[in-house]
Formats: structure tokens, C-alpha cells, sequence
């Protein structure tokens, strides 16, 4: 099935991510259903090799998969993007906004009022309820972990599931994407254990750091006000692996993370998602000055979008933290997975990835 990888490709993959013991990546480039190219390099463990079914936790490029159920679920039941939220949860503290709006992070809801554990949805509930929007749309700011409860409670209202199971029910068993929100206690022996990241000298100095690790400011609220996993180092205990955090508890292998973008733009014959999912996910709806981030963003319904450095040959999908990274483009009916179990520091995928993303772009942006 898989073709030989593009040469230039290949030497910068094995360049960027040349690893120490027990650290690994894996690069995968699916095109019209099929993958052409296939990467990795490393170990998941100490003496383990990494393969094609190694599994690692992805954080937040979780984020689309999670908005696709949730848009799919709505779809069936007559709704949309457009959908008023206060007509599914009366007690939303912005009821005239809608899901769309949601999913694009203009609901100002970043930081709750008060802090709440990610493992008790009933709790974290309640912080919702009892917060006060910090903006309105059009302006937006990036939700990094309260977007995983709220998108959980519309679903469980919706549905009576929640995201994880959704998943598992309506698109992992019926598709088969390498691809886990809430990994069961058979998939631990596949997933890389995680690494921590290795700093090489201070952070940037900038806007966002500098407000990162004030605890007054909202944008160190809105990366802290949802407890339960205090590090990535975490996610290499069970609870952390089982916890299905639509915002960031996703688990992949690079091929399934790939996959799920394929299902999503229609690429695999019976894709559980309808293709009005996928229009609603590959339509930029708000760009600009990101209040959370402090850099310029754009999102669609569900995911990050062009234009950025992120997305070199167009497209939508979502960084991870610890640098891992997954798109699609529709246009070309392609779709890119990296994903590594050595973190590396900072919100957003750094240099390693920038450079990897520019030599896909050399082979694939002329292609028709």
C-alpha cells in the first residue's frame, strides 16, 4: 500500500527527528484514501522499537475529532454550527451563542471563575455555569483545556454519550482509525511513553510568555483552570491514558490521526461523518488577534486553519502539544500526520516541524 517516500522527505524527517533512547516519531501522508508515505524513526521505549501501530497521546490535535462528533450528533438531530447553545443548555452563561462560535473559541470562556478537575464532568459543569464571558464574538481566543468539557456536556446533552464514546461507537468501530479519546488498558503496550521536554536555553521572551506564568492574567487561567492533569507526564499513567478529554486526551498512532482526516473529507467509502461535517470543519470563520495565544490565529468550525506557518500548503487540522501536528487539504484530498513521543517545548510545534512541513510543501503545493 505504501509508496516510496519522496527522498528530500525522508532525509528531513530522519534529520528533525534523530532521537535519544527511548524516543521516537512517526510521519504519515495519506492522498485520495491511500497513504503514500509512511515514516518513523526511534523507539516507544527504551529497547522498543517504534512501528506503524505505536500509539502516542496527541493533546489537543484531539480537538477536531472530538468537534466532528459533536457536529455529526448535531447534524442528526437537525442543528449545525448555527445552533444556539442556550437551546441545548439552558444555564450556558453565553446562551445566544452558538456551537459554530464554540468551536472557533470566540465564547470568552477560555478561564472559568473557578478551577474544576477534568475528571468530574459535574464539577467542571458548575465552574461553566458560575463564569462570565471575558470577550465576544468576533473576537477570539484560544480555549486550550476548558473546550474538552464544554464540548463533552453538549454531546452528553445531546445524546446522552459523551465524546469518547461517541467515538468509540459511531467512528472507531466502524472505521477503523488507529485513533483512541479514552484508551482502554489493551491499548497500553502500544502507546510510546512520553518524554519531557528538554529546553535548550529560556523560552522566547514575549507577550504570551511573559502572561503564560503570570497567575494573574487570563491567559495563565485558561492553561490552568482545569486540573487533574498537571503535566504530560500524566498521560504515561493509566488514568491519564483513559481520561478521553475531548481538548487533549486523544491517543494515535500517525496513520490513524492521518486516517481520521481522510474519513472527515469523504477519501474512505463509508465514512461515518456526513460530507456537511466536513464543509463546516474546512471553512475558516474567524481570523486574527488570538486573546489567548497573542499572536494571529484563524479557526474554522472546529480546527486551526491558514494562513500561519502551520499550514504551509493551505488546510485545516491542530497542533499538539510536545510539537505534534495533523491536517488536511481538502483540494488535494491529502491529509498529514507527525506525531512523537519526545515533547518538545512551547504551545505550538517549533522549528523541527516547520522545516519538515516546508519539505512536504516542496513536493506536494505544485501537484494538482
Amino acid at each position: 500500500m505504501n509508496h516510496a517516500s519522496p527522498r528530500a522527505l525522508r532525509e528531513v524527517f530522519a534529520r528533525e527527528y534523530a532521537a535519544g533512547p527511548g524516543e521516537g516519531a512517526a510521519l504519515s501522508i495519506f492522498r485520495r484514501g491511500e497513504e503514500i508515505v509512511h515514516l518513523e524513526t526511534g523507539e516507544r521505549a527504551t529497547g522498543i522499537a517504534w512501528d506503524a501501530g505505536t500509539l502516542v497521546p496527541i493533546f489537543s490535535a484531539t480537538k477536531p475529532a472530538s468537534a466532528a462528533c459533536l457536529l455529526q450528533a448535531l447534524l442528526e438531530k437537525g442543528g449545525g454550527p448555527d445552533t444556539v447553545i442556550g437551546d441545548i443548555w439552558s444555564a450556558f452563561p453565553a446562551p445566544h451563542g452558538t456551537v459554530g462560535q464554540l468551536l472557533s473559541h470566540q465564547l470568552g470562556l477560555a478561564a472559568w471563575a473557578c478551577e474544576a478537575s477534568v475528571f468530574d464532568l459535574d464539577a467542571c459543569r458548575a465552574a461553566i455555569e458560575a463564569s462570565v464571558p471575558l470577550w465576544q464574538p468576533p473576537q477570539h481566543g484560544y480555549h486550550p483545556h476548558t473546550l474538552g468539557p464544554m464540548v463533552d456536556i453538549l454531546m452528553q446533552l445531546l445524546t446522552g454519550q459523551r465524546i469518547g464514546e461517541f467515538w468509540e461507537t459511531r467512528v472507531r468501530c466502524s472505521s477503523d482509525p488507529d485513533f483512541l479519546i479514552g484508551a482502554p488498558e489493551w491499548a497500553f503496550p502500544r502507546i510510546a511513553e512520553l518524554h519531557l521536554p528538554r529546553l535548550r536555553g529560556p523560552l522566547p521572551s514575549s507577550p504570551f510568555y511573559r502572561a503564560y506564568f503570570d497567575p494573574s492574567s487570563p491567559v495563565y487561567r485558561a492553561f490552568h483552570c482545569v486540573s487533574g492533569l498537571p503535566s504530560v507526564r500524566k498521560m504515561n499513567e493509566p488514568l491519564g491514558r483513559r481520561c478521553g478529554c475531548p481538548a487533549r486526551g486523544g491517543i494515535a498512532s500517525a496513520r490513524g490521526l492521518a486516517r481520521f482526516y481522510q474519513l472527515l473529507m469523504g477519501e474512505i467509502a463509508d465514512s461515518p461523518f456526513s460530507p456537511k461535517v466536513g464543509a463546516w470543519m474546512g471553512r475558516t470563520i474567524v481570523r486574527g488577534n488570538d486573546l489567548t495565544l497573542l499572536q494571529p490565529t484563524a479557526f474554522t468550525c472546529g480546527a486551526m486553519s491558514e494562513p500561519g506557518e502551520l499550514f504551509p500548503m493551505g488546510g485545516f487540522g491542530h497542533a499538539g502539544a510536545g510539537g505534534c501536528h495533523a491536517f488536511a487539504i481538502p483540494c488535494k484530498g491529502i491529509s498529514f500526520a507527525c506525531v512523537m513521543n519526545g515533547m518538545q517545548p512551547g504551545v505550538l510545534p517549533g522549528e523541527r516541524m516547520l522545516r519538515l512541513l516546508q519539505a512536504a510543501a516542496d513536493i506536494f503545493c505544485d501537484e494538482g
